[in-house]
């Protein structure tokens, strides 16, 4: 008997992100036929690239990245003097590819007028001196927890021009007041400096940029643990001033000194410990100060009697103050403002400068700290974020500054948030961000030319589709095309996150078609091939993408014909990730799940080393990887040639190990387990050798558990096991029929009783009997001293308690006196487990049923007549073969032998009865399908 395919419509729980040699597959192509072909000629006939004018090649060319910039120069000499232009190379975004020292050097020679620059990490911080761009103006880096004092002040001496540095919002950790001390004295243009994340910022440190910077208008510390706010009173210089979660601030001192700094135009005192006190004294007393921005400070905000109106002129954004109303008391006239301030402040054609300025400076200060509040996942700004939270998001999503635009989007992915672990989302945060109009602007973003936009979008477009009514807005707005178009990107970066919004689409039925229309299916599977090594998020999210289209029968057809059986195997072997490694086995698994309707199980055994894989798998250290690899083992078996392969390749001595090592594990893991061996234990031979390599104790434990799945998946392997009588002497001997019993009467499966009810009729038909008097081992020999009799009568007497619950009295007595079709009928519709259809038996053991109508036993009689009308009855998914084995057989005879002998109960002439007008139905449809044909 065979167990039934697990996997099919098995979807991943949707995964959601808060921060974040090639062997190429040539997808199928196809001819270009009719119409077609025409438009192909007259296109190739009439575009003439380099027809174009200069203007328009150089806008070409600032839409690109400065590799495929290099790529495109490449083609022709005129292209590649126009790639060379100054105004190209004016600004380079470093953060998507790798950045490194013999990077640098190739650039190098472009990069003379280069004046801004955005890179990642420290390798690419080490790099940037060896671009030789002098002229240097800006530079602003992520992910910097690395950099050193070393490396910064390298950069500052080599850029002596350099007017703005920002290094975060990741903390900067490594970095101390020695390296502001080498900037100030290198830099003496700086106007902004902002780090994030230092630990302490001294007193010489701030003294020394007072001292060497003039310019120096514009200063964040953020969230750094101390700084001497009293030397911060000496920067005399400055007009915008950040401190946002420095928690250990004096704000009397700090007040003492900043209320006295001539220039001073706003201050940022977000997540911090600053009371009403300070906020009163500082807008009272300072000339100058026109903006306090105090977000999430909860001393200010526990003062529900502190009002802010009475400052005349000066604006206070705060959680208890209406952010966006607030802003609009900037402008003159601000009786007809719209509801979006900021909306109403880009496009204004005449701009005061002054305004202009704070406005940049409000709108970066606020996207960091939402975003900052985002990653602390407090359900205390649930409020906030419902009632203004969501609008600022979406309304600096539309910023002209870049970072400000990637940090809103990179907010958004974060607050809607609860639990990253589990894929746990806000649902009530989801559909604000999609009621106010989040998932178009999101995809406009998506389809941004700049990729650090398109990354953060697609970003948050995939954790916002773990809710389904946002996933389905999604798709209707056309994100499916959208993410399918950027799961094709040489941007590792964004093909990750656009891989991420598939995956999380692809749970359910409902997008599994569009994605693989939308060529999801070939540019997941192009991702595999495209980064094996070294980039596991990729290849996580592409592997699960990919596990959950492999559940739709359609979509697991495409993922083949796309190469994605090689691929996942690929993955399987190679990667050391464990997540990626998860999801590859999950997919492969999915992928064998259709063994009716496709190739796609056998195609996946004879893929090299992917069985081989999966075995060595079931031997990882992490829980998840285990239980995926034992799935996809498990409907692997289901072939006859993958089954003896798992276990040529040690398959069924890595599935007992992991059988015996899973008793305190997940149910998922316990039932993957039991399955798999379920399957393997098809055949005899290793039926014979699971019982030999000790894998009868545990599956009896597993018969224990109170989880539904795992012991009627218990169950089923044992049914399979005690078709050897040396196995069901094994079981006798390590307790199982009392488990099997408990099983038959207790469990509230009833898949679970019935395989436990055919087990025990293996076991106690006679043939156990006379292997227990040959018995060749010797443990085999001791083991006759168990009392066979007392199990026997136990079993028996359980397996009819267990027919007898599907007998109801006057149905039954009516049936005995007529046998009529429908009465027959009645009572095989009383009787039927439905569950029972998708079990699939062998000729053997077909027959050894047939064979138990004759039993002394009137109890095992009725079983074998219960269980052939199951696996017979029409409608079930293997129903046809049996009845063909039995016609095959001639046993339609000895049906009608027990249907009229006078020795056979009623239950079981009853059933014969049944098993006959089934094989009578079967025959018949038989018939029709070759008139038909």
């Amino acid at each position: 008997m065979f167990a039934a395919l697990r996997g099919s419509g098995q979807d991943m729980s949707r995964r959601v992100r808060q921060r974040v040699e090639e062997n190429k597959v040539v997808s199928p192509s196809f001819p270009v036929t009719g119409d077609d072909e025409d438009l192909a000629g007259k296109a190739q006939a009439y575009v003439d690239w380099t027809s174009l004018s200069y203007d328009t090649v150089l806008l070409l060319f600032t839409r690109l990245n400065y590799r495929d910039r290099a790529s495109l120069a490449s083609t022709c000499r005129t292209w590649r003097c126009l790639g060379a232009s100054p105004c190209l190379w004016s600004s380079l975004d470093l953060r998507p590819h790798k950045f490194d020292l013999s990077m640098a050097a190739s650039l190098a020679t472009r990069c003379v007028d280069l004046q801004k620059v955005r890179f990642r990490g420290l390798d690419s911080a080490d790099a940037i001196v060896n671009l030789r761009a002098r002229n240097l103006r800006e530079i602003s880096g992520d992910y910097c927890r690395k950099i050193t004092d070393a490396t910064l002040s390298m950069i500052a001496a080599r850029h002596e021009a350099l007017e703005s540095l920002q290094l975060g919002p990741d903390f900067c950790e490594r970095i101390t007041s020695d390296a502001i001390k080498v900037i100030a004295f290198c830099c003496p243009k700086l106007r902004k400096l902002r780090l994030s994340g230092m630990r302490d910022v001294n007193s010489e440190a701030i003294e020394s940029l007072a001292k060497h910077c003039p310019q120096l208008s514009d200063v964040g510390f953020l969230d750094c643990l101390n700084i001497n706010e009293e030397a911060v009173g000496k920067v005399v210089s400055l007009r915008y001033l950040s401190v946002a979660g420095s928690i250990n601030m004096n704000w009397r001192i700090a007040t003492e000194n900043w209320e006295k700094l001539p220039r001073l135009t706003a201050l940022d005192a977000s997540r911090t410990a600053i009371d009403h006190i300070s906020v009163s004294r500082l807008l009272k007393s300072s000339q100058s100060l026109k903006v306090v921005c105090a977000l999430n400070c909860p001393l200010l905000e526990h003062d529900v009697s502190f009002s802010s109106d009475r400052f005349k002129g000066k604006l206070l954004i705060a959680m208890f103050n209406n952010t966006l109303n607030g802003l609009a008391s900037k402008f003159d006239d601000n009786s007809k403002m719209p509801k979006d301030i900021f909306a109403y402040w880009r496009d204004l054609i005449s701009k005061d400068k002054s305004i202009d300025e704070t406005m940049r400076w409000i709108e970066w200060i606020i996207s960091h700290s939402l975003l900052r509040m985002a990653e602390s996942n407090s359900q205390a700004l649930n409020s906030f974020w419902l009632n203004q939270g969501a609008k600022l998001l979406l309304t600096l999503m539309q910023s002209s500054q870049e970072d400000v635009q990637e940090r809103a989007a990179t907010g958004l992915a974060t607050f809607i948030v609860v639990d990253d672990e589990n894929a746990s989302i806000d649902c009530g945060r989801a559909e604000a961000v999609m009621r106010d109009g989040g998932i178009r602007l999101l995809l406009k973003l998506a389809k941004s030319w700049r990729e650090g936009l398109q990354s953060e979008a697609a970003k948050a477009i995939a954790n916002l589709s773990v809710n389904a009514n946002v996933a389905k807005a999604v798709a209707e707005e056309g994100g499916i095309i959208v993410l399918a178009g950027l799961a094709k990107s040489m941007n590792r970066l964004v093909a990750e996150e656009a891989a991420g919004g598939l995956w999380n689409l692809s749970v359910g039925e409902e997008h599994k078609n569009e994605i693989a229309e939308a060529g999801g299916v070939n540019a997941l599977v192009e991702l595999i091939f495209r980064w094996p090594n070294g980039c596991d998020g990729v290849l996580e999210r592409a592997a699960g993408a990919l596990a959950n289209l492999a559940a739709d029968d359609k979509c697991s057809t495409e993922v083949a014909r796309a190469g994605g059986v090689h691929a996942l195997v690929m993955l399987a072997r190679n990667c050391k990730y464990e997540g990626a490694q998860e999801q590859a086995a999950r997919a492969l698994a999915n992928l064998a799940a259709h063994g009716d309707s496709n190739n796609n199980n056998a195609a996946v055994g004879q893929e090299a080393g992917a069985l081989e894989a999966l075995v060595q798998l079931t031997k990882s250290p992490h829980e998840g990887v285990k239980q995926e690899a034992a799935g996809a083992l498990w409907n692997l078996s289901f072939d006859d040639k993958n089954r003896e392969s798992i276990a040529a390749f040690g398959g069924v001595e890595a599935l007992v190990a992991l059988a015996k090592s899973c008793s305190d594990a997940s149910t998922g893991l316990q039932e993957r387990a039991a399955g798999a061996l379920w399957g393997l234990s098809v055949s005899e031979a290793n039926s014979i050798a699971i019982g030999h390599e000790g894998g009868i104790p545990p599956l009896i434990a597993l018969a224990g558990s109170e989880a539904e799945d795992v012991h009627e998946t218990a169950a089923g392997a044992l049914w399979n096991l005690a078709f050897n009588p040396g196995n069901a002497l094994r079981i006798v001997t390590e307790g199982g029929v009392i488990a099997l019993v408990h099983l038959c009467s207790s469990s509230v499966s009833k898949m679970a009783r019935f395989m436990a009810a055919l087990a025990l009729s293996y076991m106690f038909d006679g043939r156990m009997d006379e292997y227990a008097m040959i018995g060749p081992s010797s443990a085999e020999s001791a083991s006759k001293s168990v009392s066979l009799g007392g199990a026997r009568t136990k079993a028996l007497k359980h397996i009819e308690g267990f027919i007898t619950t599907f007998m109801e009295p006057q149905v039954f007595a009516a049936a005995a006196l007529s046998s009529t079709p429908s009465m027959l009928a009645q009572v095989s519709e009383k009787v039927r487990i439905p569950e029972a259809g998708h079990l699939r038996c062998s000729a053997s053991e077909i027959g050894r049923f047939v064979t138990m109508l004759r039993n002394p036993s009137s109890i095992l009689k009725a079983c074998a007549a219960f269980a052939l009308v199951q696996f017979t009855i029409p409608g079930g998914r293997h129903a046809m073969h049996h009845a063909s084995l039995m016609q095959n057989a001639g046993e339609a005879r000895i049906l009608r032998s027990a249907a009229a002998a006078a020795n056979m109960p009623r239950e079981a002439k009853i059933f014969a009865k049944i098993v006959l007008r089934n094989l009578e139905h079967h025959q018949a449809e038989c018939s029709k399908g070759k008139n038909r044909i």
